[in-house]
C-alpha cells in the first residue's frame, strides 16, 4: 500500500506517463496491505477470469484468444453487441472491502494486448447507434470515420447470477435457451438507466439508443484509421467521475470483485470480419512472458478529501498547517508539505499556502 496525499502536481505527473503509474503499482502489489486508511495504488497483472461470451463458444473459459464484433447491422437474430469479452478481477488482497461509498476511485485502467495483426481498423472515438441499423433503415447514418471503437462497460446478470457466482465456465444461457435469440445470454455489456440500474446494452441499434460506455480503447501513438499492430497495448481509462460507473466500482471493491466487459459493434458478416482479437490469460505466450493478459490498475482513497495546502486536513488553511510546512523545510520526497510536488519544500509551497489561507 502506499499512502500519499494527492496535490494538483503529483496527479499532474502521474499522468503524463502510464509507465511510471505501473512501476509504483508493481510495488504496492507486492507489498502487504494494511488497510489503515489512505491512499491505495493496486496493480492486478491477471485476471482471476477472462471470459468468450459467444453463442458459440465450445470452450468457456480457456480460449487462448477473445474477440469483440457486431451480428449482421440490421439483423434480427443475436445480440447487436455479438461477441463480448469478460474480465474479472478479485482486488481484496490489494483494497480494502466492506467501504461502500468511503472509498472513491480516483482512477482505473484496463489494459488489454491485441492478439490479431493488422486486421481491425483503430477507431477511439464514439460512434452513433444508428450507424448500426440496416441499409434502407429510415433512420441510419453513415459512419463519418473509419472502423468502430472498442468499448468498455460494466456486467450486468440475469438469471440469478452475480458478480460473485458467476464463473469461466458458467453457461452463456439457460439449457435450452437458443443462442440465435437476442437478450438472454447469463452475462452481460452493462449501462446505467437515470437510476444507476444496470441496463443491457447488448441491442443498443436495435432497441435504439446510445450506449454510454465507461471508457472506449485507445492505443498510444497510433493515428485513427490505422490498422492496429498485434501486441499493442488497448488501454480504456474508465470515467470515474461518473457518479454511476463510480458506484459501480464502489460496490465492485467492496464486495472485493470488479468485473468488466467489454464489446465493440465492429461491422461484420456471418461468419467472417476485420474484428479485434485480445490475449487471453490461457494464451501459450503469457506463461512464457511474450504476451500480456488483461491487466488492471486502481487508484481509489478512503482518507478525507482536503485542499493540498490543509496539511492537516481539518478544513482551514492556517498557522498549524504553515508550522508543519516549515517544519519539513528542504528536500522532502512525496510528503504533504511539498504542495507542487517538486521534491522541495521551499518558497513555491510557502507561497501556495499562503495564497490559500483562511
Amino acid at each position: 500500500m502506499i499512502r500519499t496525499k494527492t496535490t494538483p502536481a503529483a496527479t499532474a505527473m502521474r499522468h503524463r506517463s502510464m509507465n511510471a503509474v505501473h512501476a509504483l503499482a508493481l510495488v504496492a502489489a507486492t507489498a502487504a496491505p494494511a488497510f489503515a486508511g489512505g491512499a491505495y495504488l493496486a496493480d492486478f497483472p491477471s485476471p482471476a477470469l477472462d471470459r468468450w461470451m459467444y453463442p458459440f463458444n465450445p470452450t468457456p473459459g480457456a480460449r487462448i484468444a477473445i474477440s469483440t464484433f457486431g451480428s449482421t447491422p440490421g439483423a434480427p437474430e443475436f445480440d447487436s453487441r455479438d461477441g463480448q469479452m469478460i474480465v474479472g478481477f478479485d482486488t481484496s488482497a490489494q483494497l480494502p472491502t466492506g467501504l461502500g461509498g468511503a472509498l472513491t476511485v480516483t482512477r482505473c485502467v484496463l489494459e488489454l494486448e491485441v492478439s490479431n495483426n493488422l486486421v481491425f481498423t483503430y477507431d477511439p472515438t464514439p460512434d452513433p447507434w444508428q450507424a448500426f441499423l440496416a441499409t434502407g433503415d429510415p433512420e441510419r447514418q453513415a459512419d463519418i470515420d473509419a472502423g468502430q471503437p472498442v468499448e468498455c462497460f460494466a456486467v450486468g446478470f440475469r438469471n440469478g447470477f452475480t458478480a460473485q457466482t458467476f464463473a469461466e465456465n458458467t453457461p452463456y444461457a439457460p439449457a435450452g435457451t437458443s443462442g440465435l435469440l437476442p437478450g438472454v445470454r447469463n452475462a452481460f455489456a452493462a449501462g446505467f438507466d437515470a437510476q444507476g440500474a444496470t441496463i443491457d446494452v447488448s441491442q443498443n441499434p436495435r432497441q435504439r439508443f446510445q450506449a454510454q460506455p465507461m471508457a472506449i480503447g485507445t492505443v498510444e501513438g497510433l493515428t485513427p484509421g490505422s490498422l492496429v499492430p498485434g501486441g499493442s497495448i488497448m488501454r480504456f481509462e474508465l470515467d470515474v467521475d461518473d457518479p454511476s460507473f463510480q458506484a459501480y466500482l464502489q460496490g465492485g471493491v467492496s464486495a472485493g470483485r470488479v468485473l468488466l466487459s467489454v464489446s465493440s459493434l465492429t461491422q461484420v458478416v456471418q461468419g467472417s470480419g476485420p474484428f479485434p482479437s485480445f490475449i487471453a490469460k490461457e494464451h501459450p505466450n503469457v506463461a512464457f512472458g511474450l504476451s500480456r493478459p488483461a491487466r488492471l490498475v486502481i487508484e481509489a482513497t478512503d482518507g478525507a478529501s482536503c485542499a493540498s495546502a490543509d496539511l492537516n486536513c481539518d478544513g482551514t488553511v492556517n498557522g498549524m498547517d504553515l508550522g508543519a510546512l516549515l517544519g519539513a523545510w528542504g528536500a522532502c520526497d512525496a510528503c504533504d508539505a511539498d504542495i507542487n510536488g517538486d521534491g522541495v519544500v521551499n518558497g513555491i509551497d510557502l507561497g501556495a499556502l499562503l495564497g490559500s489561507w483562511g
